[in-house]
């Protein structure tokens, strides 16, 4: 069986208020099952991280 590649780009900062990460837009849980899920499952997460990295791209960061 081939070997899926992950999006993950070693940034793995989750903030705010999507719980998104900064580096490749998935979710703790997501990132956690990612090597276990079904095709499908990852094809679905797949087509929403362009839309997830575009939001979080645009979001200007919180003044501290």
């Amino acid at each position: 069986m081939k070997k899926r590649k992950s999006p993950c780009t070693d940034v793995c900062e989750f903030n705010g208020p999507s719980g998104w990460c900064l580096g490749c837009g998935r979710t703790r849980t997501e990132c956690a099952k990612w090597k276990k899920m079904k095709p499908y499952e990852v094809k679905i997460i797949e087509k929403d991280l362009t839309r997830r990295m575009a939001k979080i791209t645009a979001t200007p960061p919180k003044a501290s």
